[in-house]
């Protein structure tokens, strides 16, 4: 059951205030309600010039709206949990992710702390290769005991939802709206079967928030915090898949795109990401829980996988070196081997196909 009440969500309403802001006052203070009950000259000396903050907080005006939101919440079957709520994501609460909302209201019961999770995110107008891809991705990685994170958006979005529900696997839905509505439209009755299918619908914005475009992008770094990985399966050189990987590269988040054709304007994106070391090339469920150190189970293809590669010296010296420092940018890597730039960089291709080793961004390599 939610601890949040009636402080913490009048508190998100403040106009002003922001995220950041309120995660630096409850360090401060406390707690919201310890907040609404200070004097105003104590108001007025936290915020100094901003005192439109502090009469705002001292007069509680914004407390109306705040209750006129919970009693949505209890009769709608909603949660607000605040972000000292221990039901709270707390991949939201990360050190990099504070300009994520410190409240979010959620429906469904999800655990929302769930060891291991995977935003899988792309084009609205995807083609018959992307949504197959996404299916696979999902299929092959229930083994692994995920919820998938995605934004109910048309095309991959949905794919990756509905497969997640089809194979009962818990999907997390962020919206870009109020959580009295559902868009697109045509997406409502999948919502419905991801609340009834151990899943869940999330949203920072209040009810009756009318849907807009710059919502959207906002939206995605939420899908971006709470996923250990991103999965980029396909996107054009500019949308909001590519807002999401940019916004996980920056949490610290491992993030990886299917590759596509390269006259396919639909996979230009994921290309310039692998191109440009912002993304890991998605080859399979196992590679990716190699990185994240997870257990996928019995492998997604039913095959017995490698236990033993065979390595030339030259690549077993490359990994000697990489297993005794973990991960290296290829600059300092190649001060460490005899090795020239261009065999080195040949000998790093080799080792990736063997899934020895993977390039994460900024051209580091690590031993897998």
């Amino acid at each position: 059951m939610s601890s949040t009440g009636i402080e913490e969500v009048a508190l998100t309403m403040v106009s002003g205030l922001g995220a950041t802001g309120t995660r630096r006052l409850i360090d401060i203070v406390g707690s919201a309600k310890e907040l609404f009950s200070l004097p105003l000259k104590e108001l007025q000396q936290l915020f100094g010039t901003h005192r439109n903050i502090a009469n705002s907080i001292f007069n509680k005006s914004t407390f109306a709206r705040a209750e006129e939101e919970m009693r949505f919440c209890e009769k709608h079957g909603v949660e607000p949990l605040f972000m000292t709520d221990e039901r709270y994501p707390r991949r939201l609460n990360r050190a990099e992710c504070e300009d994520c909302p410190t409240l979010v209201y959620t429906a469904g019961g999800c655990d929302l702390n769930h060891e291991k999770t995977v935003g899988i995110v792309g084009t609205r107008r995807a083609t018959e290769y992307g949504r197959d891809q996404a299916e696979k991705i999902v299929a092959d990685l229930q083994a692994a005991g995920i919820v998938v994170v995605s934004g109910l958006a048309y095309g991959i979005d949905t794919v990756a939802h509905r497969s997640a529900v089809d194979r009962d696997i818990p999907t997390v839905a962020v919206l870009g709206h109020g959580l009295d509505r559902i868009y697109p439209p045509e997406n409502r009755t999948l919502a419905h079967q991801i609340v009834a299918h151990r899943g869940a619908l999330m949203t920072e914005y209040t009810s009756g928030t009318a849907i807009n475009a710059r919502y959207f992008p906002a939206r995605n770094r939420i899908i971006a915090a709470m996923s250990d990985a991103v999965i980029v399966v396909e996107a054009s050189e500019k949308g909001g898949a590519l807002i999401t990987a940019n916004i996980a590269t920056s949490y610290q988040r491992e993030v990886f795109a299917l590759p596509g054709r390269l006259d396919d304007p639909l996979s230009a994106g994921c290309n310039n990401l692998i191109a440009n070391n912002k993304a890991s090339l998605y080859r399979s469920a196992e590679e990716l829980c190699q990185t994240l150190n997870w257990a996928l189970g019995k492998s997604a293809t039913g095959k017995q996988t490698q236990l033993f590669v065979e390595l030339d010296p030259d690549e077993e010296a490359v990994m000697t070196i990489l297993r005794s420092r973990g991960q290296l940018p290829i600059d300092e890597l190649s001060t460490l081997t005899p090795l020239s730039f261009a065999k080195l960089t040949a000998v790093l291709f080799a080792l990736e196909l063997k899934n020895s080793v993977r390039c994460l961004p900024g051209k580091v390599y690590k031993a897998l």
